[in-house]
């Protein structure tokens, strides 16, 4: 399953916009409201739990500085890539999308594929606003 958020523009630089995303403790500043829990595992690791959903745990798997940056689940039944694509569009501009890809059965991709598109679509949408 392969799901892209739209495209955000922000008024920072790939690197400004990189380096924020690097840092894993600023990804609580992205998640949407209805977040249950967030906690910081490590300089590369964090745990989240949306209401009603089991928990998470995004580990950064690549970065690419300043263009890409790759979270990946570390443990649990879900094997997914959450990557961050970064573009210069100007002097301080740039253009973000985030893609999630995962391998699921075709019934589970089915019930998560709502959920999901809609979680990286607040992510995106949040970084206007945070980063």
């Amino acid at each position: 399953m392969n799901l892209e958020s739209p495209k955000v523009s922000l008024e920072k630089s790939p690197q400004e916009v990189f380096d924020f995303l690097s840092d894993v403790k600023n990804f609580e500043q992205l998640m949407p409201d209805n977040i249950s829990k967030f906690e910081v595992l490590g300089d590369d690791k964090f745990l989240f739990a949306l209401k009603g959903m089991p928990e998470i745990v995004l580990k950064k798997k690549e970065s690419n500085a300043p263009n890409k940056i790759v979270l990946g689940a570390a443990g649990g039944k879900l094997d997914f890539s959450l990557t961050g694509d970064i573009q210069e569009t100007g002097t301080n501009q740039s253009d973000v999308k985030l893609t999630f890809e995962g391998d699921f059965n075709p019934m589970m991709a089915m019930m998560i594929k709502g959920p999901i598109s809609k979680f990286i679509e607040t992510l995106v949408k949040n970084m206007t606003k945070a980063v």
